[in-house]
């Protein structure tokens, strides 16, 4: 399922090519996709202009002129493409959009689990409410990571992935940042030190920014000659390494499961309660680093 690094690049890369279009149709294939009757969202998008493409937590948002906004939520199994089409893949597409002065389109697949939903301003802010704070907003800093994840109880990688304690986190960057910062993400919160979630807030930025430079682990490409998305697939230090050797010590990455998640980490490196029990002396400050390749 797409997290913040892959709905932040597909934001950057829609940017650079459908801001400021105007929408010249909708085709909407599956009415269960959306959140108003068909003819009532065609009469709602097209004609209007495609001003910006926002991001919010999982979320894309495209903003139109006149206040409305359309919001995507991939969920499992969807995916974008922009191209002509003869370059779309071959499959049903839930909606499309197509654009003035442009041959190509936008289509959006697989949204039996996501949806695109139009609301006005009002309805917008209400369903963003119920959201935790971004983790790249600068206003949220180590004390408010902190303070954030106290509130919860449980197990760390279920807070991390709490969309209303912090918004655009999932199962493989909470696995991601955990790695990162040596910390068991199956250790509940009760015992993880105030230093070692100053050092997970550290974590959370490095492993963020690198997933977003290599366009996130999603290997879909948003458009024909697309070499930036799913480029941090083979750079995961444990999600979906499952018994492959850590690259820190060798030991096999432990996958297993809790809650129904799927949960990778390093036996060795990332023992619960933290730093305790390590036969390396350097292993301590070496969970503290994230690995680089």
């Amino acid at each position: 399922m797409p997290e913040l690094p892959e709905m932040e690049t597909y934001k950057n890369l829609l940017t650079e090519r459908i801001a400021g279009k105007t929408v010249r149709a909708a085709e909407v294939t599956r009415e269960k996709t959306i959140n108003v009757p068909v003819d009532a969202f065609k009469a709602r998008v097209e004609g209007r202009k495609l001003e910006r493409v926002d991001r919010r937590a999982k979320m894309l948002l495209f903003r139109l002129d006149g206040g409305d906004a359309l919001a995507l939520h991939l969920m499992l199994g969807g995916s974008m493409f922009y191209g002509t089409p003869e370059e779309a893949p071959d499959r049903t597409a839930q909606v499309i959009l197509s654009f003035v002065d442009d041959d190509r389109r936008l289509y959006f697949h697989g949204l039996r689990l996501g949806y695109l939903h139009i609301y006005d301003p009002t309805d917008l802010d209400a369903k963003l409410k119920k959201l935790g704070p971004d983790p790249l907003d600068p206003r949220f800093g180590p004390n408010e990571l902190a303070a954030a994840l106290r509130r919860s109880r449980g197990a760390i990688k279920f807070a991390l992935t709490d969309q209303t304690v912090i918004a655009g986190i999932g199962n493989c960057y909470a696995d991601e940042m955990c790695f990162a910062a040596g910390i068991d993400p199956l250790s509940k919160l009760a015992d993880v030190s105030d230093a070692q979630l100053q050092t997970l807030y550290t974590a959370m930025h490095s492993t963020l920014a690198e997933a977003m430079r290599y366009g996130g682990y999603m290997e879909t490409p948003l458009f024909a000659g697309d070499a930036l998305t799913g480029g941090y697939n083979d750079r995961c230090k444990v999600y979906d390494r499952g018994g492959e050797p850590c690259f820190r010590c060798g030991t096999p990455i432990t996958k297993t499961e809790s809650n129904g998640r799927k949960v990778f980490f390093c036996e060795r490196c990332q023992r619960q309660g933290g730093e305790s029990g390590d036969s390396n002396g350097d292993a301590a400050e070496a969970r503290r680093l994230s690995y680089q390749h």
